[in-house]
């Protein structure tokens, strides 16, 4: 990234007051980056452990699958999920708050005696697989900010900030220059009319 500037001490001015923005900045930007790694981490453990989860229930509704045959799909349905969101080092995720069933009747009589087991099995297995989903949702939603953290770390880190150094550096050699070339021309010119002068009261 090219860093525009001019060389005079408006210019100078401004660079130096990105530069400390930068700077001041950074470890901010540092700190958010290494809470949204942790989290990520965590996430992704918890994603981890939902997965081995759903795939211990799925077998456990395998072992089961001769039975399934007499079961009715509609006794049970997903009636509402209830979500919030909240905060994670300034980026918002979803929060999965509450599951809720709605069980059609079915006569404890006539039903089979395992329905009421099956239900249930049924509802875990929803709500680990619903689980599922949003952690992985989380997650999508964590990398990226991550992501884009780490971009601007690197940007203010390795592009921005010893950009600005050498602007600055670049600026206050030109303006020294032109100072001890300015001091240069005026002794030459003390020197040149006070020659003159010698020279006018010698004729």
């Amino acid at each position: 990234m090219a860093i525009k500037f001019q060389y005079n001490k408006t210019s100078l001015q401004q660079l130096e007051k990105q530069l400390k923005v930068r700077e001041r900045s950074l470890p901010t930007i540092k700190s958010k980056e290494s809470a949204l790694r942790l989290e990520v981490k965590r996430t992704k453990d918890e994603v981890s452990r939902l997965e081995q989860q759903l795939e211990r229930e799925i077998r456990v509704y395998e072992n089961m699958v001769a039975l399934w045959n007499e079961f009715r799909p509609e006794l049970i349905q997903v009636k509402d999920v209830q979500i919030s969101s909240k905060k994670i080092a300034a980026v918002v995720v979803p929060l999965l708050d509450r599951i809720e069933f709605e069980t059609g009747h079915y006569s404890l009589f006539n039903s089979p005696s395992w329905y009421a087991e099956g239900i249930e099995l049924l509802k875990q297995l929803a709500r680990t697989g619903i689980e599922a989903e949003f952690s992985g949702m989380k997650l999508e939603l964590l990398e990226h900010a991550r992501k884009k953290t780490t971009q601007k770390v690197n940007l203010f880190e390795k592009v921005q900030i010893p950009g600005y150094k050498d602007a600055i550096r670049k600026v206050k050699r030109y303006m020294e220059d032109e100072e001890s070339l300015s001091k240069s021309s005026q002794k030459i010119m003390r020197d040149n009319l006070e020659k003159r002068k010698i020279n006018e009261e010698a004729a």
